[in-house]
């Protein structure tokens, strides 16, 4: 089974940032104990959702952030 996916570049982008952030406060002792373990597990799932371009909570709430060209303009250009 094939996913759709659901996650822009710009959105994709943002996930990996804020994982390489939160993997730096983590690793500088700003975050430690059972938040900065919060915070690791959450830059993994940044980093696993922005890597497959599928986040499960887009598809529950109808969200979708891949920019799709108009069709129908394509179509008017290609015909023009």
């Amino acid at each position: 089974m094939k996913l759709k996916s659901n996650i822009g570049t710009a959105d994709r982008t943002i996930r990996l940032l804020l994982a390489i952030i939160l993997i730096i406060l983590f690793y500088t002792e700003v975050l430690c104990g059972i938040l900065g373990i919060a915070g690791l597990i959450l830059a993994l799932l940044l980093t696993l959702t922005s890597l497959i371009s599928f986040c499960p909570l887009y598809r529950i709430f109808k969200i979708n952030s891949v920019f799709q060209k108009n069709e129908d303009s394509e179509k008017s250009k290609t015909n023009s």
